[in-house]
């Protein structure tokens, strides 16, 4: 289930995702606001003269901070909400309770680590993992803002996690496991760092069956989390492979034409 780029090796991809969301980072800590920063990231790569989303709104309400509350919103800095990127709210369907350790794959400026944290209290512990020495600049300065001290943000990929097996009950992550460009480590290594009985409650781009690989490269980029999307047979089977049960994808809202903002949960068995 490796999924790459038609013109770019795996390390290229890595390397352009790394530095978009860079520049995302960086422009949120100056006080750019979120619709500028998906503009930068998602418009001029899907939706140039010849576009495949429709219109600029359009994207914009499909990707980012739009996608939560008002409340989650004002709880936060409006750094970490300035640089959410993502296509849903993952804290909001992953049941979080009390006392639990949540890890967020992909925490870039950290509102998912931060609403986490909040919802765990302090018998908790909220994760955050990234790749990009910016967004954890930013996530570490956003911690200390919200005043959190069950938080902790780790440098690492979502295919390597720096984290030891059985670490976490939950594993939530938001609009990243697309731009992976080898998904079944990713999904591997999550169910490694769960606890049994331990769960995921993942916001993705999902494909349609009917669309092929270059169908969803004709519709976005990989860095735009359009052209890396899995189908929704290809996840469940993906999750299934890695010994995940009760496996269920929702879609939530369309992105682009037959590719969706979606739900993903799955549980890890007990034995």
């Amino acid at each position: 289930m490796t999924t790459e780029s038609s013109t770019q090796t795996p390390d290229q991809v890595r390397e352009e995702v790394r530095s978009r969301y860079a520049e995302a980072a960086t422009s949120a800590a100056r006080g750019t606001g979120n619709a500028e920063i998906n503009s930068a990231l998602q418009l001029d790569d899907c939706c140039g003269p010849a576009s495949c989303c429709g219109d600029d709104v359009a994207v914009v309400e499909a990707f980012g901070a739009a996608l939560y509350s008002g409340d989650d919103q004002q709880a936060l800095p409006a750094e970490a909400v300035a640089a959410s990127l993502g296509c849903g709210n993952p804290t909001a369907v992953a049941d979080l309770r009390a006392g639990e350790r949540v890890l967020d794959l992909g925490s870039g400026g950290g509102i998912d680590v931060l609403l986490s944290a909040r919802r765990v209290g302090e018998t908790g512990f909220a994760y955050g993992v990234d790749m990009t020495e910016e967004m954890l600049d930013l996530a570490r300065a956003n911690a200390t803002k919200a005043g959190a001290t069950n938080v902790e943000f780790l440098k690492g990929t979502i295919e390597d996690l720096p984290l030891p097996d059985a670490a976490v009950d939950v594993v939530i992550s938001n609009c990243v496991i697309n731009l992976s460009t080898d998904k079944s480590r990713v999904i591997a290594e999550m169910f490694r760092v769960l606890t049994p009985g331990g769960r995921i409650g993942i916001s993705d781009v999902v494909a349609e069956d009917h669309l092929t690989v270059q169908d969803r490269a004709e519709r976005g980029s990989y860095v735009g989390c359009i052209a890396g999307a899995l189908s929704r047979a290809e996840y469940l089977d993906g999750l299934a492979a890695a010994g995940f049960a009760d496996a269920a994808i929702e879609f939530t809202h369309e992105a682009v034409p037959g590719m969706h903002g979606a739900i993903i949960r799955a549980t890890k068995p007990t034995a």
